[in-house]
């Protein structure tokens, strides 16, 4: 069972970083829930004034269940943020509503890599779904052709992994300027803010390189398969 082989430590490897991450956003984001802003803002009134002074109008507001489940959806043109963060006047909530804002001004003037990934979704969709059958069915039938194929449509999910990171980075950074240039958040609180947006940005570092162990993985079982042929 391929599955169940020495190379599957490096699964557990890219599970351990990737949960490291998650815990470090979620206890970051724990720490500073209890600063609140001097300005009594909550964060969806800071979500749409960013938006507003960036003369965008057109895009929705909403609650969504959950913890940390904020995004925004360009297709849709709304930017939801979680029971966790939307009446929260914390400056950890400001930060995560204000990064989500980031990525609807990313939307409004064409930024590139945003639009890139757009484009890549369902590509890296068919390579989560299809890669591993693909590769199975190749050895199975002792074809290594097949099982290749099944490595590059993996590749698909790692190129999207890159591709998220410019994206999330930079509307990190545009959050940041935007709040500390409209003295939303005062010089201290823009601190709890920054680190909390830097936790999550770690997660995606910590994704991606998650998936390269999966891809490195998946080459390992193609080339030893191969060599037993």
């Amino acid at each position: 069972m391929y599955w169940w082989d020495p190379t599957y430590i490096l699964v557990l490897i890219g599970a351990a970083i990737s949960g490291i991450a998650s815990l470090n956003v979620n206890s970051t984001f724990a720490a500073y829930k209890r600063t609140l802003n001097r300005q009594g803002l909550s964060a969806n009134e800071v979500a749409m004034m960013i938006l507003h002074n960036a003369g965008i109008y057109d895009v929705r507001i909403e609650r969504i269940r959950g913890n940390l489940t904020d995004h925004y959806s360009p297709t849709e043109r709304v930017l939801r943020l979680s029971d966790t963060v939307y009446n929260s006047r914390s400056v950890a909530a400001i930060g995560v509503a204000a990064h989500e804002c980031g990525h609807a001004i990313q939307h409004m003037i064409g930024y590139g890599p945003l639009k890139l990934r757009s484009c890549a979704v369902p590509v890296a969709n068919i390579g989560s779904t299809l890669s591993w059958p693909v590769i199975l069915v190749g050895l199975f039938l002792g074809q290594p052709g097949i099982a290749r194929a099944g490595v590059l449509l993996f590749t698909f999910v790692v190129i999207f992994q890159l591709i998220t990171l410019p994206v999330e980075f930079d509307a990190s950074m545009r959050a940041i300027s935007i709040l500390d240039d409209s003295q939303i958040l005062a010089y201290d609180e823009l601190r709890g803010a920054k680190k909390v947006l830097k936790a999550a940005a770690l997660t995606y570092v910590a994704a991606l390189f998650s998936t390269l162990l999966q891809l490195l993985r998946l080459v390992l079982i193609v080339n030893r398969s191969n060599r037993r042929d």
